[in-house]
């Protein structure tokens, strides 16, 4: 009988020892943590508790087969968003219900520096750019990110825990700027009554932009100009193009234009436009004068010479 007690009291000290370190560290840990244990860390604990996680009795208590696992072929591993726009990571659990793991046990890290974003619906980060999308009795658990930033950018984690361990998938968030460039050199020049022809190429945008637009020395030009002789035409695509085109063009059109659309790196150029013919008919009159000079001095000035030389050559000579 006594012999019976005493095992008893061995039994119930190998219980508290086992269940010590978990209780402890969850009095430990922080909303904001930024570190995690691993399956390894874990298993020092319980060996310092004398207990030996990889034991027979363990694994035969517990049934691989219904831990709980991602549902890979609806999740990404790999999501693209533009500056600015909504990310939305994806992680479908299933399986949860099986083995009665606690929703809380489902969390999103941020690899970049651990933290810890959220454990179950509760948010451990102080941006309200992120949130936790989930609706009761689903098992998919999606981060969303809000005005997506250049920082954003990296791995994230979505952990669970399992009675045999710790599961993760991962998702690598690219966030991409949007570039405009206008086709030609920094500078256009063309004459005045021709036509301003520039074409501007949208790059490196997920979906393409809804407006692209146009200016001229930061003011926005209108798509229905009150100017018959400018107009915009914009083509979306994988590479958008946007082409601004005014016709007969005069002085005052000179200036700095950029195209710009949301989010994107903006691009310029300079158009100069002169008065052209006009140019060319002050030319040709100067080009007149100068033959009209010429002939003068080959009919009227070079005789002339001529003979006042004779003149001087024979009163020298007598």
């Amino acid at each position: 009988m006594r012999s019976r007690l005493v095992l008893m009291h061995l039994f119930e000290i190998r219980i508290i020892l086992f269940c010590l370190p978990p209780i402890l560290l969850a009095t430990t840990l922080e909303p904001d943590q930024k570190s995690i244990l691993t399956d390894s860390d874990w298993k020092k604990l319980w060996m310092r508790s004398g207990i030996n996680p990889d034991s027979k009795l363990d694994n035969n208590n517990i049934d691989t087969s219904d831990n709980p696992m991602f549902e890979d072929s609806e999740m990404a591993h790999n999501t693209t968003v533009q500056l600015g726009g909504t990310a939305f990571l994806v992680c479908k659990v299933s399986g949860v219900d099986r083995v009665g793991v606690n929703w809380n046990q489902i969390s999103w890290i941020r690899r970049r520096d651990w933290h810890i974003l959220s454990s179950g619906a509760q948010l451990y980060t102080n941006d309200e750019r992120f949130a936790i999308l989930h609706t009761p009795g689903s098992n998919m658990w999606t981060l969303q990110i809000k005005f997506v930033q250049r920082r954003d950018h990296g791995m994230y984690e979505c952990q669970v825990s399992t009675p045999t361990g710790i599961i993760s998938h991962f998702v690598n968030l690219q966030v991409v700027v949007p570039e405009a460039f206008i086709l030609g050199s920094g500078e256009l020049h063309v004459d005045m009554g021709s036509t301003i022809n520039l074409v501007c190429i949208i790059e490196k945008s997920p979906t393409p932009p809804q407006y692209v637009y146009w200016q001229k020395n930061d003011r926005l030009i209108n798509y229905y100009d009150s100017r018959r002789d400018i107009s915009i035409e914009t083509t979306p695509g994988p590479r958008t193009q946007s082409r601004l085109i005014i016709r007969e063009p005069q002085i005052s059109d000179s200036g700095n234009y950029t195209c710009s659309a949301s989010n994107t790196e903006p691009a310029s150029i300079y158009v100069f436009v002169s008065k052209g013919d006009n140019m060319a008919a002050i030319s040709r009159r100067k080009t007149s004068s100068a033959d009209r000079l010429a002939a003068i001095f080959m009919h009227v000035v070079a005789p002339c010479i001529l003979v006042n030389t004779l003149v001087m050559r024979h009163i020298y000579l007598t």
